[in-house]
């Protein structure tokens, strides 16, 4: 097998990448980030009509995007527009599993409805486009998938406890795809994000209190900036990981290795 130079490593030309969740936050800095790498993205969302605007923005800067909206939490959803994108647009090289949702409140009084939503959000949707997705991918014999986890992986906070045990389940699963999948040619690792500024925690970044315990928190001193998780999902997506499997990176400031 010849050698690549250092940057053809990364180099994701022709590859086609399907993200979840991706018509703002983190989602859509993934997809700009992947695009710019070279990907054709084929970006998801439920809200059809902030997807396409999304899609838009991505082609006026001269990147290649597609819309694919469906449900993630709805299996059957899921599984047709899996199929439909391998139809349409061609074979999935890259699945960036993103899409998720929070919700906040003492876990004594947590409404039934929400846990569930939350569970149907952040974990089964791993699973519902996860497995579709690996079908066609197992037939090639690569593929690679990135489940997006977070600090609350390993860490918790008062009022988010179920949101803690769906991101520790992303974080197990991700060892299990690989586990399973990797004899496959199938690398699947996940990223675990701190906290980063984007639209969905403006609240929480305009919150000076909240703001100075994060400074004081993280070794780093600041929020992330979402242009700063890219490097790692090029990474993960790319021959550059070819034998990384089951692993969860951690962009977080370094807010996990510190007491």
């Amino acid at each position: 097998m010849p050698v690549k130079s250092a940057s053809a490593l990364f180099d994701l030309t022709g590859r086609l990448a399907l993200i979840t969740g991706a018509s703002r936050g983190l989602g859509y800095a993934l997809a700009r980030g992947l695009a710019e790498h070279g990907a054709t993205v084929l970006m998801n969302a439920r809200d059809a009509q902030r997807l396409h605007a999304a899609v838009s923005s991505l082609r006026e800067e001269g990147l290649s995007a597609h819309a694919l909206p469906f449900d993630v939490t709805d299996a059957a959803a899921a599984e047709a527009g899996v199929a439909r994108a391998e139809s349409e647009f061609g074979a999935i090289d890259i699945l960036v599993n993103n899409a998720g949702m929070q919700h906040r409140g003492p876990l004594e009084q947590f409404p039934v409805e929400q846990w569930d939503a939350l569970m149907r959000t952040n974990v089964s949707s791993l699973f519902y486009v996860g497995k579709p997705v690996a079908a066609h991918m197992i037939a090639r014999g690569r593929g690679k998938i990135i489940n997006i986890a977070s600090v609350q992986s390993e860490l918790a906070r008062p009022g988010i406890a179920p949101y803690t045990a769906t991101k520790g389940a992303v974080r197990n699963l991700t060892r299990g795809m690989a586990t399973d999948w990797a004899r496959y040619g199938l690398q699947v690792n996940a990223i675990a994000p701190g906290y980063f500024n984007t639209e969905l925690t403006r609240a929480l970044v305009q919150d000076s209190a909240f703001t100075q315990w994060l400074a004081a928190r993280t070794p780093a001193g600041r929020w992330g900036e979402p242009r700063e998780l890219v490097g790692a999902a090029v990474f993960l997506a790319s021959e550059a990981s070819s034998f990384v499997n089951g692993h969860t990176l951690y962009v977080d400031g370094g807010m996990t290795a510190s007491v």
